[in-house]
């Protein structure tokens, strides 16, 4: 039996995630959970938002099931998310976009996977505000080293690529590839523009794809070329190796290219240890109403079923998935084709009539 680390997040987490054990439980997965706390609920009842006992029982069990945790933007603190990632070392984020039925797919072979790199680029946090004393050291620093004028209203964040982790990541994907009978392996980047870090990115990608010559096709493409071609040809692409905040927004496109966020499974992986999430956020303003999407949620539970070697669940959840989209009748209302919010099943109705589909396909294996 695995021992899981539980944590159900803010907003629409506790739904998505008890819809996610729901269909678990039909599939037969050898799970035991221990539950933690983050985000808000851990600040009420523990007063922090990242509970070092949290950090500690994922560390103990290897593998955790996580709902998605609020991110304020333009102040208050950094995204938990990210610094989960950061302080277990979790330094992939695997982002399928497959095609699954949704009559909102705008195209019907999409079958790419996008592979992030979870701890540097502008992610990495370095920043400095408009009114912070140590910026105008900084602009008087580069404006001696590059000439280049600064307003005097300006804040700078830094764009930190190392080798180390770009040849990580870069490898990761490669082995991702080969483990998963993927063909091609391209590097997505900016190195026209961007020369030194994107560029470093780029060469230490080709450094690490000579290991992989004569198994693994390995390309490269500028990332507003790869936007276009995402939507003109996404059938052309396999898997993708991106910096941080590139990555972070390709896989957002690619989640509109099969029908949404709803149904976008997330993990972050390092070296033995592992989270999976939806890639969607918290919408607090749709939590406990019973009417998102819990697809993604339960999608990435399947990829912690193929992490923890239970493939005959993860093979029987994934099909029920399937059908229950393709059939399109006890779906939440972004599946549906008229998108009627009075027609359409609750998060919970959705994730019984997939744990029924389970139970139907079991019978019959």
């Amino acid at each position: 039996m695995a021992k899981v680390t539980l944590i159900r997040g803010d907003g629409v987490g506790p739904e998505v995630i008890r819809a996610a054990q729901i269909c678990l439980e039909a599939a037969g997965a050898d799970i035991e959970w221990e539950e933690a706390l983050a985000g808000e609920a851990a600040r009420k009842e523990q007063g922090s938002l990242l509970p070092s006992q949290t950090l500690d029982s994922i560390r103990r069990n290897k593998v955790a099931l996580k709902g998605p945790l609020t991110t304020p933007v333009g102040g208050g603190f950094r995204s938990l998310n990210v610094e989960i990632r950061r302080r277990l070392d979790l330094y992939a984020c695997l982002r399928p976009a497959r095609f699954w039925g949704s009559v909102h797919s705008l195209y019907k072979d999409v079958d790419i996977v996008i592979v992030r790199e979870n701890k540097e680029d502008l992610y990495a946090g370095i920043e400095f505000d408009i009114d912070d004393e140590f910026t105008g050291i900084v602009k008087d620093e580069i404006r001696k080293r590059t000439q280049q004028e600064f307003s005097s209203h300006t804040a700078i964040s830094l764009k930190i690529i190392s080798q180390e982790e770009a040849a990580r990541i870069a490898r990761f994907a490669f082995e991702y590839a080969l483990a998963n009978r993927r063909k091609k392996v391209s590097c997505v980047h900016k190195a026209n523009i961007i020369k030194f870090s994107d560029g470093l990115f780029l060469k230490t990608f080709y450094e690490v794809a000579k290991e992989y010559e004569g198994k693994i096709e390995a390309n490269d493409i500028i990332v507003d070329n790869l936007a276009m071609q995402l939507v003109q040809k996404p059938q052309n692409l396999d898997v993708l190796v991106l910096p941080n905040l590139y990555g972070d927004i390709i896989s957002d496109l690619a989640a509109g290219l099969i029908g949404g966020l709803g149904i976008a499974p997330g993990a972050n992986l390092g070296d033995g240890m592992a989270v999976f999430e939806p890639v969607h956020g918290a919408a607090p303003k749709y939590a406990g109403k019973n009417m998102v999407n819990p697809t993604a949620t339960i999608l990435s539970a399947v990829l912690m079923l193929h992490y923890l070697g239970q493939k005959r669940e993860a093979a029987i959840l994934e099909k029920a998935v399937r059908r229950v989209i393709e059939e399109g009748k006890v779906v939440t209302y972004d599946l549906r084709q008229d998108r009627d919010k009075n027609k359409a099943a609750g998060t919970q109705e959705m994730a019984e009539e997939i744990a029924k589909k389970v139970r139907e396909i079991r019978e019959k294996d």
